[in-house]
């Protein structure tokens, strides 16, 4: 038994090693030579195929099929493992061009840098192939092939979409890509015995999952028992410091506010989507100063001011500047520079010859290219290249916005011209007049000029009051302080009444309470918002997944809360925590139509339940430091080290759950999507890792050690480096198909 036990530990380690180095190799050398030297070499088959015998062994020699539903767990890893094989051995993935009206039967596979062609059993014929956009704009919402396939003497029309795939005598075939010649190209997929027992492999997974949380004499259910009557989770401090408001004297002039709303109300074409102009004031602000507001100016204030008083705002130090290098090229001392900093005494632009003698690889070329970038946001606002406000259908009615310094089409009326050429010049010279009545006037008519003329094609009503209200729900890091600040609080306090053995003071467990309760009705709004005036739930960037964590350590802290008192100062800080890097990322970005193969109710829940997952493992993390903190407080309190390991084993069945059904979840989507379930990317190699490392502890029938509490709690400290690396290390360092932009 010993000695299994040691081949088992000694082969997951190796696993866990080889596939972290399989990562770093691809980000040198690129996915294909990663899959070819390390995910698709003899050696990591053969460790994968030693870890599965492994594990029939310890099956038997356990007896497992005494416990059906640990039985079932490890069949359903084994099945996962023979259907990847199965793939590996018989799939076939390749490629198809289709020409219009022309037949084809064949596809292309590419293997270790050389191409073989392979006949179907059937012949494909492109009937057209067309782009679907969004509703008056040309950003795309769905790509479709309308095909025939004849087989046999009998011919089928079908049609090919994102997430909308043709299955035909085992084989599958996934809208790839096209050309503007309206050629289409199609990935193809040819598996039919990897994919069965895979998904049969997923299924047992699943109902072994749920049995696992209701299986009569299972560890969960003992350790319920056990800690039903109380329970205490003690936390480590986490400090941060506030950034000072900025000075708001020497205001520079821009329109009233209502004015501003007003103009704000009003229609523009902005990142691919129709949405109101208070968006685009809002990003333009955001992306100058750092923040939504400046010197307590609304975005739509700080976009009329650069609009229509564009010399005194040339000289507010608003251009956030990272870099000291920049810094030094500007002449500034400080963090912000003013848009005459960018210039020299001759008029010259000073990053100009600086960003042509920087090489791509250039780590300097990024801080440079981030101010160069606000700079050319100024330059496309004064030469009206930012404000695509006038929509124009053409014959097919097919809509175009144009700015008001676009050449215009020549069958316009001549009315639409003349408002189009005079609109702005309009507005400005009501702006300098100081007759907010008539500019007022002109924003409303321009509004109804747009509806008229788009033809209706605008954000239904519901849509454009949502991304409204949204756009005002900018809180700043302020949020994410005072959340950390009364976690901090709630945590000094309740180490004073456990040192007294006494329960949390009951104000404070109530105000704790009602803050969380409050973000987490905030946050949820922000979710509902943006899912409205988007029209696709918000689970793909890099803000959306931290709201729902966000949201998610919040709900599991309400919840715990009623059992576990001192889960209120842990979930503050991890609320905290999260909002704060996620306000680093960009406060309230703006929202954006998805790529279609980015609209599937899959990706929605496979973001959900992995979001989950790490919020539960978040809280095994911060019960781990707690431990710590007690056994250095008091070393001769076991029982309590005792009592947190047991609370932390209660969250890592559930996290550990839903990390494995997230990931296979996630699977099932990329084989829907793309044909294939599985792609060694960084995101899911280091998930799959996360998991192998969560994994262990469970196991503590097996590896004894695990039944150590100090042992136990600081590997899950240890082990939640994992996940940072799965979420932030993949997206920053690594990337891949899966990092966020």
């Amino acid at each position: 038994m010993k000695p299994l036990r040691h081949l088992l530990s000694t082969l997951l380690i190796a696993l866990i090693v080889a596939m972290a180095a399989g990562t770093v190799v691809e980000m040198l050398h690129g996915n294909d030579y990663a899959l070819s030297h390390v995910y698709g070499s003899w050696w990591f088959v053969a460790l994968w195929a030693l870890l599965a015998i492994g594990m029939v062994v310890m099956m038997v020699v356990r007896k497992s099929w005494r416990r059906p539903v640990i039985c079932a767990l490890h069949s359903s890893v084994l099945l996962i493992l023979l259907g990847a094989l199965l793939t590996m051995l018989t799939g076939q993935h390749g490629e198809m061009m289709l020409q219009p009206n022309v037949a084809n039967k064949q596809f292309t596979i590419e293997k270790h840098g050389e191409s073989s062609a392979v006949t179907l059993p059937f012949t494909l014929t492109l009937d057209r192939f067309e782009v679907e956009t969004y509703p008056g704009t040309r950003t795309p919402m769905d790509f479709v092939s309308y095909l025939q396939i004849s087989d046999n003497g009998t011919v089928t029309d079908a049609k090919i979409s994102m997430n909308n795939i043709l299955k035909h005598r085992h084989y599958r075939f996934y809208q790839s890509d096209y050309d503007e010649e309206g050629n289409s190209v199609l990935a193809v997929a040819h598996d039919p015995w990897g994919v069965g027992v895979t998904y049969a492999g997923y299924i047992l997974l699943f109902a072994a999952l749920i049995g696992l949380f209701f299986e009569r004499k299972g560890e969960f259910r003992q350790l319920l028992q056990k800690t039903a009557s109380k329970a205490a989770v003690v936390l480590a401090m986490l400090t941060l410091a506030a950034v000072l408001p900025a000075n708001a004297a020497g205001k520079p002039s821009v329109l009233p506010k209502e004015s501003a709303d007003k103009m704000g109300q009003m229609y523009v074409m902005y990142k691919g989507r129709v949405c109101p102009l208070q968006t685009l004031a809002k990003d333009f602000t955001t992306k100058l100063y750092g923040s939504a507001r400046y010197k307590g100016y609304t975005p739509e204030q700080v976009f009329s001011g650069w609009l229509f008083y564009f010399d005194e705002w040339k000289e507010e130090p608003m251009f956030k500047i990272k870099g000291d290098e920049v810094r030094e090229t500007l002449g500034i001392s400080g963090k912000y520079a003013r848009l005459a900093d960018f210039g020299d005494s001759y008029g010259n632009y000073k990053l100009e010859e600086i960003l042509n003698s920087l090489p791509m690889g250039d780590p300097r070329r990024k801080s440079f290219r981030a101010a160069d970038e606000k700079y050319q946001l100024i330059e496309m606002l004064r030469n009206g290249k930012l404000l695509k406000m006038f929509p124009h259908a053409d014959s097919l009615q097919d809509i175009t916005w144009y700015t008001q310094n676009d050449a215009l089409p020549q069958d316009i009326p001549d009315d639409e011209y003349l408002f189009i050429r005079k609109q702005m010049s309009l507005c400005q010279e009501f702006a300098v007049t100081g007759d907010f009545n008539a500019l007022d006037e002109v924003f409303g008519k321009t509004k109804i000029y747009q509806e008229k003329h788009s033809l209706g094609k605008v954000q239904a009503s519901v849509q454009y009051r949502a991304e409204r209200l949204y756009n005002r729900l900018s809180p700043g890091r302020w949020l994410a302080m005072v959340t950390i600040t009364l976690g901090l609080v709630c945590f000094a306090i309740a180490l004073i009444c456990i040192g007294k053995g006494r329960k949390l003071h009951k104000p404070v467990y109530i105000a704790s309470t009602i803050w969380v309760s409050i973000l987490c009705v905030f946050l949820a709004l922000i979710f509902i918002l943006r899912w409205i005036a988007g029209g696709h739930v918000p689970m793909a960037g890099s803000f959306d997944s931290m709201n729902l964590l966000a949201l998610s350590i919040c709900i599991i802290t309400l919840f715990m809360t009623r059992k576990y008192e001192m889960a209120l100062p842990a979930g503050l800080l991890m609320t905290g925590f999260v909002l704060l890097v996620q306000m680093m990322g960009g406060s309230n970005p703006p929202i954006t139509h998805l790529m279609p193969v980015l609209s599937s109710p899959l990706l929605s829940l496979h973001v959900t339940v992995i979001m989950i997952a790490y919020a539960l493992l978040f809280f095994v993390m911060l019960n781990g430091i707690s431990a710590v903190i007690v056994r250095i407080a008091q070393p001769g309190n076991k029982a309590y080290l005792e009592r947190l390991q047991d609370i932390s084993k209660i969250m890592l069945y559930p996290a550990v759950a839903l990390l494995a059904a997230g990931i296979f979840i996630g699977a099932v989507w990329a084989n829907i999507s793309w044909g294939n379930y599985w792609s060694w990317d960084p995101k899911e190699v280091w998930a799959l890792i996360t998991l192998l490392i969560y994994v262990a502890p469970l196991h503590s029938a097996l590896w004894k050690s695990f039944q150590k509490p100090m042992f136990f709690h600081i590997y899950c400290i240890l082990a939640f480096l994992s996940v940072l690396i799965t979420y932030f290390g993949v997206n920053m360092l690594l990337g891949g198909m899966h990092s966020y932009a």
